[in-house]
């Protein structure tokens, strides 16, 4: 079975890490968000894919859910002690990674190369694509403040302006990463990782021809919220802000028009009848992943409700 999961963030992450390890390389491709990346002191800066790719090498922090572990912050000190703008922790490890990315950058190199050679030194055996290679910034339209890039708005700002939409900035003009038509192609089914619906998961649907391409295939969606909350992020907050009451309900509405598959945590149970109520197929189970070894049972539970739903649409 091919797999190809579209991640963001910290819960993306880590249902990608749970999938590599009980698939065989071969059969997974990661697409990722590259919507909030973005140039700071001059360095290309890519969240969603090094939190991706550092989970999958085993090198994210797993307290801070972003960054390397064992990291350390001289550099960051120094640029505070001189005055720079430290509200994006930069850590020493990390910091080399923006820097020989930006360099290949500067030589003529494109993201998905990049991404391909340094999974290849940090021993990740899984595909990892960026979802485009033509640069798309997500912004943040808010409420009192206009539109503020998303690293503005996430980090700098730390959510708190009030959301009413979103511009995914270069959208029209993006095209899909060498790779991910062809990974797509020979899917059997794809899986929405538990990442925020509204900034992880629609940049990459956005990307020309993405949706239509998915459309055509069984896709199983894994929710992000958890009794109208977020376990990490601010996908509850900015639901209600837009008018929207947060829950997995709401979730599996947002993706209605594509889905065959929804996994729920078991606790919104009450929730599986009326999305049933729309042909989707449900499982409601434990979709929390504070340890490795529920990433790993997350992931089988999810490949086995796969399976499930490819028979039935045979």
């Amino acid at each position: 079975m091919k797999i190809v999961a579209l991640a963001g963030g910290v819960g993306g992450a880590k249902l990608v890490d749970g999938l590599a390890r009980v698939l065989s390389p071969q059969d997974l491709t990661v697409i990722v968000n590259t919507g909030d990346d973005f140039t700071h002191y001059g360095l290309k800066i890519c969240p969603d894919l090094d939190t991706v790719c550092y989970t999958l090498a085993g090198l994210a922090n797993p307290g801070m859910g972003w960054g390397q572990i064992n990291e350390t912050w001289q550099v960051l000190q120094s640029l505070k002690n001189l005055g720079g703008p430290t509200w994006f922790n930069l850590g020493d490890q990390d910091l080399g990674t923006h820097l020989e990315r930006t360099r290949r950058i500067q030589a003529g190199e494109c993201l998905s190369q990049i991404t391909r050679a340094f999974c290849q030194v940090w021993g990740v055996q899984v595909t990892v694509l960026p979802m485009s290679d033509e640069i798309v910034s997500t912004q943040v339209i808010t409420t009192l403040e206009g539109t503020l890039p998303f690293q503005e708005y996430f980090v700098h700002r730390q959510c708190q302006p009030e959301v009413k939409g979103f511009r995914f900035t270069g959208i029209e003009q993006a095209q899909p990463a060498p790779g991910v038509m062809e990974a797509l192609r020979v899917a059997d089914i794809i899986i929405f990782c538990p990442s925020n619906p509204w900034v992880s998961i629609d940049p990459i649907l956005r990307v020309p021809g993405f949706r239509e391409m998915v459309a055509a295939h069984p896709v199983v969606a894994v929710s992000p919220l958890i009794q109208g909350q977020a376990v990490k992020g601010p996908a509850a907050k900015m639901y209600r802000e837009l008018g929207i009451t947060p829950s997995a309900l709401a979730v599996a509405e947002h993706y209605r028009e594509l889905l065959s598959g929804y996994i729920l945590d078991r606790s919104d149970q009450q929730q599986v009848e009326e999305i049933s109520r729309w042909g989707i197929i449900t499982l409601a189970t434990n979709i929390l992943m504070p340890t490795v070894e529920e990433r790993r049972r997350l992931a089988e539970e999810t490949l086995v409700f796969c399976e499930q739903i490819i028979t039935q649409r045979r």
